[in-house]
């Protein structure tokens, strides 16, 4: 009985040793998809229900999403899963919002308030890409319909969990490179101002949609599709102007918005990237929108968020991405790319294996791939923590053979 009660005891201080080391990698893991979006588009006749959805999304360790509209069965899905996920007003309710703040208030009442917090509302996008576009009313609405939405969710005690914000397109900058250079278009410049102000006062970020894949589709001669992909295994620019090394397109394109930012005296506001993608598919005039270089993009993207990576000019802070899309929309006009942006076919068959599913059974350390300074720096933290938990693990186990 005594060899008995000391096998056994010995047998629980080696699970438990196997468990901390288990435990570490989990742990680590969890820690570096948290800030991996996703834009879940519904434009299409043949996509599964959003139960089925919230359950891959789930299943993927997806935490933050993005939908374009309050859609009640989507709200009513994500309740209790601790997912994140922004909302947006159309286009056509902002005049609206903008001349009424019970309008404002309305909306957040019926759309939002019923499924929040349970259904985890951390931010609401007005309208999208409205700078870049031709309607003055909806441009000059913009901000103060984002100051009565702001209005309605302090009168609701729901001011410190959401934040109000619109996606803008690249296009609002006149210049983009070098990124020091950065700086708003004359006629966006203006409404950028108020913009900005108003996104500095409520602590609340500045949102774009960047697509590294459209400046090489236009000119795939001079635009290196390493650099465009984000390939992380050499320098594809270099800021003449802060010495500031990039290997990634779309984080020159960030870099390129703050200091925009920081010309109007608003440096202090967070970038993050509402949208970005590459399509597997597209037209005969459409460069580069094969599968592979869509895999590509998105894994790069993957990796270094996985890694914590920011962008060289604000290398401590991680880059807040957002992926697009989850599925491919068969109803969405343009050309063939625009319905081939998704991870995920309708039947929620991969398009391509980017390495979500990955996420869900394979530790942080294997996925990293690549091979940035950051990404180097990040496995070798997870490898000397992981040596330190393994040494605790190994005297565990060592004290129970001695028993």
């Amino acid at each position: 009985m005594a060899f008995a009660a000391l096998l056994s005891r010995s047998s629980r201080l080696v699970i438990c040793a196997l468990l901390c080391i288990s435990l570490f990698s989990e742990l680590g893991l969890v820690r570096r998809a948290a800030a991996l979006g996703i834009n879940y588009g519904q434009v299409g006749n043949n996509l599964p229900p959003p139960p089925q959805v919230v359950q891959l999304l789930s299943s993927l360790r997806i935490s933050k999403v993005r939908i374009y509209d309050v859609n009640p069965q989507v709200l009513s899905a994500f309740a209790n899963t601790g997912i994140e996920l922004i909302v947006t007003v159309p286009d056509d309710l902002v005049p609206g919002m903008a001349a009424s703040a019970s309008q404002a208030l309305q909306w957040v009442t019926a759309g939002v308030r019923p499924y929040f917090p349970a259904t985890r509302v951390t931010g609401i996008a007005v309208g999208n890409e409205v700078f870049t576009g031709d309607d003055a009313q909806l441009k000059a609405s913009l901000v103060p319909a984002m100051r009565n939405l702001h209005a309605a969710l302090a009168q609701l005690g729901m001011d410190a969990y959401v934040r109000v914000s619109t996606a803008n397109s690249l296009a609002v900058l006149a210049t983009s490179y070098p990124p020091s250079q950065g700086v708003f278009t004359q006629d966006a410049a203006p409404y950028m101002a108020q913009l900005l102000r108003f996104l500095s006062d409520t602590s609340a970020p500045f949102w774009i949609n960047a697509y590294p894949y459209f400046a090489y589709k236009d000119d795939p001669t001079k635009v290196s599709l390493d650099y465009a992909l984000s390939n992380p295994y050499r320098v594809g620019a270099v800021d003449p102007y802060t010495h500031l090394q990039y290997t990634s397109m779309l984080y020159a394109q960030v870099d390129a918005v703050t200091f925009a930012a920081a010309r109007l005296g608003y440096g202090n506001v967070p970038v993050h990237v509402s949208e970005t993608g590459w399509p597997s598919k597209g037209d005969a005039n459409e460069a580069g929108a094969t599968v592979e270089n869509a895999r590509q993009y998105n894994r790069n993207l993957l990796m270094r968020q996985i890694s914590g990576e920011g962008t060289p000019l604000r290398p401590k802070l991680r880059l807040e991405v957002y992926l697009f899309a989850l599925f491919n929309e068969d109803m969405k006009p343009g050309p063939t790319s625009e319905r081939n942006y998704g991870l995920y076919q309708p039947d929620m068959s991969m398009v391509y294996n980017v390495g979500l599913n990955q996420l869900s059974t394979t530790s942080a350390a294997s996925l990293s791939l690549a091979t940035s300074p950051a990404s180097r720096t990040d496995v070798r933290k997870d490898f000397a923590g992981l040596c330190l938990v393994t040494s605790l693990a190994m005297l565990l186990i060592t004290q129970a053979l001695l028993l």
